[in-house]
């Protein structure tokens, strides 16, 4: 027998074991780069090789698994590119908010020390006020309405009074008027008596 066709069906059993694990390497490379893109991991080399359990030798050394990995780096980059545009146009936006905020708080700061001048004056003015009147001035005060008070209902009825004899006194002398001219139409010359 010679040795060379002992050797080839050897040969060619470990060459379909060794394509055999090569398959299924790269079968778990492709679902370890596929896992780290649904949980949006950083894909790298060495997170590939220790998800798919393989080393990075061969990572390196097979074109397709190598080519997987690039393309999934490359792919997480431009990604992660496109994510930090987005963050510095959101980051943009909430400094702008954060600008608008500070800018309102500011202004209502300055409208709260306003309106604590302006209390602070109103206050100090009731206490003047409240100075100024003592106990016994008010009490004067209140006496002193009450009989103005008093005053203004005589009044009234006085006026009511006078103007009632007054309506009376223009009726009697409406009723004195016509009665003189009833009597200087009897005197007058050339009227006959009844």
């Amino acid at each position: 027998m010679n040795t060379a066709t002992v050797l080839e069906p050897r040969t060619a059993a470990a060459l379909t074991a060794r394509r055999r694990k090569t398959k299924t390497a790269l079968e778990r490379v492709h679902e370890a780069i596929a896992r780290l893109r649904r949980e949006k991991a950083q894909v790298s080399v060495a997170a590939v090789a220790r998800r798919a359990d393989v080393s990075r030798t061969f990572l390196y050394d097979n074109p397709e698994a190598r080519a997987a990995v690039v393309a999934a780096m490359t792919e997480a980059g431009e990604r992660r590119i496109r994510m930090l545009a987005n963050d510095d146009e959101h980051e943009a936006t909430w400094r702008e908010r954060a600008l608008n905020a500070e800018e309102a708080l500011k202004a209502a700061h300055a409208e709260i020390l306003t309106q604590r001048i302006s209390i602070g004056e109103l206050l100090g003015q009731i206490r003047d006020l409240q100075a100024e009147w003592t106990e016994e001035a008010i009490q004067r005060t209140t006496t002193e309405n009450t009989t103005l008070k008093q005053r203004i209902r005589q009044l009234t009825a006085d006026n009511r009074t006078l103007d009632e004899r007054l309506k009376a006194a223009r009726s009697n002398l409406r009723f004195q008027d016509r009665r003189i001219a009833d009597l200087e139409a009897l005197i007058a010359p050339g009227s006959s008596p009844d």
